[in-house]
């Protein structure tokens, strides 16, 4: 799956309870690598089984069989719902595939549970193959340090923001937000002037707290510490634009919201995106493009990016063959290949410096991905693996939900999130 919100979509569930119990961190070299590869694997994607990508999969395979003879991959691709279920299952049944498509959520749990081989440990030298940000991404501080996936593709995307609402709204459309107190106080004067559309409809979700520049956790990885004053300020200014009715109700009982629907239909004036929803735009909503600005993801400390990787199942009994394969999936030339066919970045060192990501031909989309690409640079994956889709990111809602209905301070709300990510963290750890 290739969407911005992919990395941080899955958590591996109560399945994996007894394996978190006993597991003690990924393994390392069950086997011994070397000599020629032989032999089968399982590969698993997850929702890339279809018109688009089939033919890239199966080419890549192909290719990847020609060079190495004797060698057989076999591509399962999972549907997006139920993704987690089927990994939990298959972890807890010891059946989890050789090498597995999944960002460093899901990558941490199963990690946790001793179920993902610590490539750093087990292919030392594929470090120098990727950014520095990548392989950093896939290394968790709360699991030892150990790094537990060899990274593969990379997303982060503009700003796009509906200048004729701009305009409606007492607002200088030339002059877009780029930081958090730019997009509060044009959010305010938005609501003050215009009670029909608005800036923003979504709460504040843990990787918007990184790029105000809110510390997510102490440098061991073991607590959540965004309950701190650069927090409570973040959250306050949620506050007090709800208080003003720039924020909807609906914003604080959905964590999802239908953001894309609302600025095609003109009733909100921003929308973070990527080279996707540019495309998307264009296609289904002709007036608002017409209307369409751009501007860098909105962040105050550094923008936030999301990352995918392939993880190697510490159990695998063709270690060698699973290595081998997701190094060749990762591979600079292979990288490069599948973020044109699918707009996303690759994480492989200097594929970033090829002409797609610099050279500039006029076109509107090219912008947009050369604007990413450079904000790729300095972008962070500011999720942290720790934190639970599910369970941590709604509880964070929740709490925040309280705090603007009056119901309880913004600093109680965040140290009852707090409370229970850690609480939930310590008991798996």
């Amino acid at each position: 799956m290739t969407t911005a919100g992919k990395g941080r979509a899955l958590i591996v569930g109560l399945a994996l309870g007894s394996l978190l119990l006993s597991g003690c961190g990924g393994g390392t070299t069950p086997q011994a690598s070397g000599g020629s590869l032989s032999g089968s694997i399982k590969f698993q994607t997850w929702n890339l089984k279809n018109e688009k990508f089939t033919s890239y999969f199966n080419d890549l395979i192909a290719a990847f069989e020609k060079d190495n003879p004797g060698t057989k991959i076999t591509w399962v691709d999972q549907p997006a719902e139920g993704y987690q279920d089927k990994l939990s299952a298959d972890a807890a049944a010891g059946a989890l595939p050789d090498v597995v498509d999944m960002g460093p959520e899901a990558a941490y749990t199963l990690a946790q549970a001793g179920v993902l081989l610590d490539v750093a440990k087990a292919d030392p030298q594929a470090k120098s193959l990727y950014l520095d940000k990548a392989w950093q991404a896939m290394t968790f501080s709360g699991l030892g340090g150990g790094t537990y996936g060899y990274p593969w593709y990379l997303n982060t995307g503009p700003s796009f923001f509906n200048k004729a609402l701009f305009e409606k709204c007492g607002l200088d459309p030339d002059k877009l937000p780029a930081t958090y107190d730019e997009l509060f106080n044009q959010a305010e004067v938005m609501a003050k002037n215009c009670s029909d559309v608005s800036m923003i409809v979504r709460m504040p979700a843990i990787e918007n707290f990184g790029e105000y520049g809110v510390p997510l956790m102490d440098a061991a990885g073991k607590k959540f510490t965004y309950n701190d004053a650069k927090g409570v300020e973040f959250v306050e200014r949620f506050r007090k634009l709800y208080a003003s009715k720039g924020l909807s109700q609906e914003a604080l009982n959905n964590l999802q919201t239908k953001e894309v629907e609302e600025f095609k239909a003109g009733r909100l004036a921003y929308l973070s995106g990527s080279s996707y929803t540019l495309n998307d735009l264009k296609d289904t909503a002709p007036d608002i493009y017409k209307s369409l600005g751009i501007g860098p993801r909105i962040s105050t400390a550094a923008p936030n990016m999301y990352i995918e990787s392939l993880v190697v199942n510490a159990t695998s009994e063709n270690q060698p063959l699973a290595k081998a394969f997701a190094k060749y999936v990762t591979n600079a030339a292979n990288q490069l290949a599948f973020a044109k066919k699918a707009s996303v970045f690759p994480s492989s060192a200097g594929s970033m410096d090829d002409e797609y990501f610099t050279k500039d031909d006029g076109d509107p989309a090219t912008k947009v991905r050369l604007e990413s690409a450079a904000q790729v640079k300095k972008a962070v994956v500011w999720w942290p693996p720790a934190f639970s889709g599910s369970a941590d990111a709604e509880t964070l809602r929740e709490q925040i939900a309280q705090a603007l209905l009056g119901k309880k301070t913004v600093q109680q709300a965040l140290d009852e999130s707090v409370t229970y990510s850690n609480e939930r963290l310590a008991a798996h750890g």
